[in-house]
């Protein structure tokens, strides 16, 4: 019997446009492994349990970016509804989505991070200016590199913009060097990618901007260094107990080593992307890697 699946994409973040061309290509990749595939905007929310309850789909491929949609709100609703959904459940989304809650759950497992502390933006403009420069400036739940800020000079400080004064922020030491990435697949990490951007750092304009950022596959870096970053990928991975694919992003120079930035739970399947990019080089194509997502779709069962 054919699966039916709905492909959740758009969402209420800052990433929904990114969000909707990862659902288009998704949708037809799957259409092409023969599903019987259902697309769904998601612009309101009772509208979406309607669909859901209409529709009633095997599996939701959830192509959500940002909050809402990969911060776990979306997992909870679909354990509630017993649908099951592609990419990791409640808890991993949870804590993958916040970067602090990471931070502390990879300095635990020995993985290095950068040295920094947990403050509100408030609280940033009041000391933001006496901080040891260089430093970087990140939301605590955000995708995409959105809203990340890196101060260098004084006047940095003031191109700094967070419109709710209680956001919460990551303000931490910043690393210099090589930007890469690793996917890990199945519990498994195979090789390493060096973001190589023209301009800046690998910030939302050149992940999602066609020739912005060069993407080297290998990396090229010291063999035990890529095997430091296979096996800090895996790691944070099964620690948060990730499901089928995730994404973990590191800087590395010689002086500061591996360092782990965060993990992406829910990574970019957009023709720029990142891990259908690895996918393809250990030999799994872009459709059977959104197949493999579906067949292995689950939800958390409800107790007896």
């Amino acid at each position: 019997m054919t699966k039916k699946v709905m492909v959740l994409m758009g969402g209420f973040s800052s990433e929904r446009e990114v969000s909707l061309n990862s659902g288009k290509a998704v949708a037809a990749a799957l259409k092409q492994k023969g599903y019987d595939v259902i697309e769904h905007d998601l612009t309101d929310s009772r509208k979406l349990i309607e669909v859901l309850n209409k529709e009633k789909p095997d599996v939701v491929f959830n192509a959500l970016h940002g909050n809402w949609g990969e911060d776990g709100t979306i997992p909870a609703l679909l354990d509630l509804l017993q649908i099951p959904y592609t990419h990791s459940g409640l808890t991993a989304s949870c804590v993958g989505m916040n970067k602090y809650l990471t931070k502390l759950i990879a300095e635990k497992a020995n993985i290095k991070t950068a040295f920094g502390r947990k403050m509100t933006a408030r609280e940033f403009i009041t000391i933001g200016a006496t901080v040891a420069r260089p430093f970087v400036v990140k939301p605590v739940s955000d995708g995409s590199s959105v809203g990340v800020f890196i101060v260098e000079k004084p006047e940095d400080i003031f191109k700094i913009r967070y419109d709710d004064p209680t956001t919460e922020l990551i303000v931490e030491k910043y690393i210099p060097g090589q930007e890469l990435t690793v996917m890990c697949y199945q519990g498994k990490a195979h090789v390493v990618t060096e973001m190589k951007a023209k301009e800046g750092f690998y910030d939302y304009q050149n992940k999602y901007t066609s020739g912005k950022t060069m993407h080297i596959i290998p990396a090229n870096i010291p063999d035990d260094v890529a095997k430091l970053c296979l096996s800090y990928a895996e790691t944070i991975h099964n620690k948060l107990g990730c499901k089928t694919v995730s994404r973990s992003d590191f800087r590395y120079n010689p002086e500061d080593g591996v360092v782990f930035l965060e993990i992406n739970t829910h990574p970019g399947m957009t023709d720029l992307s990142l891990v259908p990019e690895q996918a393809k080089y250990i030999g799994v194509s872009y459709e059977d890697l959104c197949a493999s997502l579906v067949e292995e779709a689950q939800c958390r069962p409800l107790s007896k």
